[in-house]
């Protein structure tokens, strides 16, 4: 990651303590830019407060932005160097970045779809909701400070992505369809707040799950037909195991063995709880 969870939210603390509602100039702008020849792309995408969406492009689109921010403390960042593609907000007033006041601002985003992507996504306080199946995600790596985040895995990745990284601090964290991601690994580490991973989706290959949360509430949703592993390192927090069988340090899926996809999960946990549901 670019920068640290305190720093966005501190960022988006900040931009609401700072400027009163009444001194902004509100501006929406549009941006799209066409494919021309890109094989791959590095993108980074930065968003301190309001509303944030994000989706697969249209056929043809390298990307398109809407934005809707104070012109007077900020500008619009839609910048393209070679593969590096740099998408957000530029702070007019001393390193303060993000979008001021959680409501009014937003951004709407849509990038490539079917291009090789390593996608860094960093947002502060925001209300997000990020639709990213059928984008050909080589690596993902997406941070959230205080907010409400959605992700959703809608369609396969084309591509089988080395890693996915996703760190929450206090927030409310949902993803969806994590079968379609199509990643080696998996990283989720999480501060204070409910995080809820789900693993519907076509599976391809045996993913690894790595899961480090503090005082908050995790749970696991997995399709039947699906072998899973669970081994837990956890300081008070429960774990409801429905459907598995513990086997020595570890807890099984019945089908594990014969599974022909599995899915590893290591979770190191404070107080907290742990509950697994199977899919219908």
């Amino acid at each position: 990651m670019r920068s640290g969870l305190a720093g966005l939210v501190a960022a988006a603390s900040l931009l609401a303590a700072a400027y009163p509602a009444s001194a902004q100039s509100w501006r929406t702008v549009t941006k799209v830019r066409h494919i021309a020849g890109e094989e791959r792309l590095n993108v980074e995408v930065s968003y301190g407060a309001g509303e944030f969406r994000l989706q697969p492009a249209e056929t043809g689109v390298l990307y398109r932005m809407r934005l809707r921010y104070d012109e007077d403390s900020f500008e619009p960042v839609a910048e393209l160097s070679g593969t590096r593609l740099r998408l957000g907000v530029r702070s007019l007033k001393s390193g303060i970045r993000g979008l001021k006041g959680e409501r009014g601002g937003e951004l709407e985003l849509a990038i490539a779809r079917g291009l090789p992507l390593d996608l860094d996504v960093e947002m502060g306080a925001t209300r997000s909701s990020l639709e990213l199946g059928g984008l050909a995600l080589s690596t993902l790596e997406l941070s959230a400070g205080a907010s409400e985040t959605t992700v959703a895995f809608s369609d396969p990745n084309p591509v089988r992505a080395r890693l996915a990284k996703f760190e929450v601090g206090a927030a409310s964290f949902h993803a969806r369809g994590l079968g379609n991601l199509n990643a080696e690994r998996i990283r989720v580490q999480a501060g204070v707040g409910d995080v809820t991973l789900d693993f519907a989706g076509d599976w391809r290959e045996d993913t690894n799950l790595d899961v480090e949360m503090g005082l908050g509430s995790l749970t696991l949703r997995f399709p039947r037909g699906l072998g899973v592993r669970i081994v837990k390192d956890t300081f008070l927090a429960s774990l409801d195991s429905e459907g598995l069988i513990k086997q020595g340090d570890a807890f099984l899926s019945p089908d594990w063995e014969a599974a022909d996809q599995r899915l590893t999960v290591h979770v190191k946990a404070a107080l907290g709880s742990i509950d697994v549901r199977w899919l219908p």
